[in-house]
């Protein structure tokens, strides 16, 4: 076995102005050694290029590559991100009732957060009239953003009084929101934003973000 040989890096397949950007974060917190091969959408359709099939069938991003696996789903990368080489810094400890607020604060990004605010978006971009969906979607944001606003009233994070993976993981739905139409009406919520906003991290994965527009 040869011990010199160089372990590979972690490689991050990052589409512009997605969800990705949250994984440049959480590996700038992980203070791993990774590398970005970027990619831009197209000018009309706004759709990733087809190069990301390449990569995985479905042709999303983010994708990870790390050690020969390959991993989608910005939820089951940041997990698997977090449990391999943050589990001392950015999840509680396994066991507690801190870890279980945790696992579902990671869920709720991808899950009860994700389908209104792509509906909000869908709606905007199409312009047209509905019976019934704009109200249903409005709605329903205004319960998520709600019941943040009211969570990290409490310690100023989503878990405990630190930052964790799951503030990483759903600050892509809040980040949106505000730069979009604020957050005017859940204060402790916009506070919260602008608090991980301003993380170097943060600003960081933001400029390489600026960096492959």
């Amino acid at each position: 076995m040869d011990l010199n040989k160089e372990k590979p890096m972690i490689k991050l397949h990052h589409l512009n102005a997605s969800r990705s950007k949250r994984i440049i974060w959480l590996l700038e917190e992980l203070g791993v050694e990774y590398e970005i091969v970027a990619y831009k959408r197209d000018a009309t359709t706004n759709l990733a290029p087809p190069e990301l099939k390449a990569i995985h069938p479905l042709g999303k991003s983010p994708v990870l590559e790390d050690e020969g696996h390959i991993i989608v789903e910005s939820g089951a990368i940041t997990e698997y991100l977090t449990e391999k080489y943050g589990a001392d810094t950015l999840m509680p400890a396994r066991d507690t009732a801190k870890y279980i607020e945790f696992k579902q604060w990671m869920h709720f990004a991808e899950g009860s957060a994700m389908l209104p605010a792509l509906l909000l978006m869908f709606l905007r971009v199409d312009g047209c009239k509905t019976n019934m969906l704009q109200s249903y979607a409005e709605g329903e944001m205004h319960k998520i953003l709600s019941h943040l606003n009211n969570s990290v009233s409490k310690t100023g994070y989503l878990v405990g009084s630190s930052l964790s993976a799951a503030d990483i993981l759903n600050s892509f739905v809040i980040e949106n929101i505000y730069k979009k139409s604020g957050l005017d009406h859940y204060p402790d919520l916009k506070s919260y934003i602008e608090k991980l906003m301003a993380m170097p991290g943060s600003q960081k994965a933001q400029t390489l973000e600026e960096k492959y527009l």
